[in-house]
């Protein structure tokens, strides 16, 4: 029998790139089988299990949970892969012009898939921006034409617009959203009954969530310029680190003097702080681990999800949350129950199924070499 080749992947490819971007759309995914939510279910409840896999859904307000970190780990690799992406199209003979009006063809289509399925959630035709979708169409845009400047002008540019919701939060006057940090009654609320003629009522969420956030996208591209510099490899990984570490101080900071509360729900300055901090240290040591110590034989099933990412994450919200989950539904429920198997073992074995067949699908996509790109 022929020896299978150590690595499925060109030697080439930034592997820790790959595996950032994976791990988080298989943490995406396995929230759309519903296993984070089965696994905080009895016989777990009330257990020291229990609090750990709390850690897999929101905080309810202020505080920093390690799911709240998920959707700005994805909007931060979205940033570190746009310099590599830039390059590689001006290589292939792509002008600037031509680049440009495919990121902004991008946006368009993100902003349509956002809405898209929230339309889906709801079962009905809406105007809701609060999909990450939809967030990212903003950041993207920001961070692609602060791309061309040096680095200091980017990270300038980002704190200014931390400075900017910071302001507003703090400084408007309409009474009953004039309450900076307070659900529901806060700037965020009010720009989203302008934008969209309604609240998210209990959630908290806001759409202006675009823009201090888009400091996420924005250090991510910076971190991939810093990866694309002739720096040695183990100065990347200090700076990355070092970065990440006085942001990431910074953004707890914030919070523990009370300044500014970590809140995720509306992006607060210190939140985008202290999550942008995470995803820089999570970079640098993944860059460490993978690409300089080359210990990256078991991260091919994380990868494979995120060959086909946007793809998958469309897939798994409307697809596999409106049919393909419950039809595998029929058969795990079925042939478990005649041997009479606990309902939560029923529930985890489903979403596992369901998390197994996906991550199958996206591997015959990669074995196909058929990549969906928008």
């Amino acid at each position: 029998m022929k020896e299978k080749p150590k690595s499925e992947f060109p030697k080439e490819r930034l592997l820790s790139l790959d595996f950032f971007r994976g791990i988080t759309m298989f943490l995406l995914v396995a929230e759309g089988t519903r296993l984070w939510s089965v696994l905080v279910q009895d016989p777990i409840a009330g257990t020291v299990f229990e609090t750990f896999f709390q850690q897999f859904h929101h905080h309810q307000w202020n505080g920093l949970r390690f799911w709240d970190l998920v959707q700005p780990f994805f909007m931060f690799i979205v940033g570190v892969a746009m310099p590599f992406s830039y390059a590689k199209r001006l290589k292939s003979g792509d002008s600037k012009n031509t680049i440009t009006k495919h990121i902004i063809q991008r946006c368009f289509i993100l902003l349509a898939f956002g809405v898209g399925l929230h339309c889906g959630y709801r079962k009905q035709l809406v105007w809701e921006l609060w999909n990450v979708l939809s967030q990212l169409s903003v950041t993207i845009l920001v961070a692609y034409f602060l791309m061309r400047y040096k680095w200091s002008v980017q990270v300038i540019v980002s704190i200014g617009l931390l400075l900017l919701t910071e302001t507003l939060y703090r400084t408007f006057p309409m009474e009953g959203y004039n309450q900076p940090f307070v659900k529901d009654h806060n700037f965020g609320s009010w720009m989203d009954l302008i934008l969209m003629g309604k609240i998210n009522n209990g959630g908290g969420w806001v759409a202006i969530n675009a823009i201090p956030t888009a400091a996420h996208t924005i250090w991510g591209v910076v971190a991939g310029q810093l990866l694309q510099s002739s720096k040695t490899e183990y100065e990347k990984v200090k700076l990355l680190a070092l970065s990440g570490g006085i942001i990431l101080v910074l953004g707890y900071v914030l919070d523990w003097t009370s300044i500014t509360p970590i809140i995720k729900r509306i992006c607060t300055t210190s939140f985008v702080l202290a999550s942008g901090g995470w995803a820089l240290l999570v970079l640098a040591f993944s860059y460490w681990l993978i690409d300089i110590k080359k210990k990256n034989r078991w991260i091919f099933p994380f990868v494979i999800f995120g060959t086909n990412s946007i793809f998958i994450y469309m897939f798994s919200n409307t697809v596999g949350s409106q049919w393909f989950n419950e039809f595998i539904g029929i058969f795990t429920h079925g042939i478990l129950g005649w041997l009479n198997t606990p309902e939560f073992m029923v529930k985890l074995l489903t979403s596992l199924s369901i998390l197994g067949l996906e991550w199958l699908l996206c591997y015959y996509l990669f074995r196909k070499k058929i990549f969906f790109r928008i």
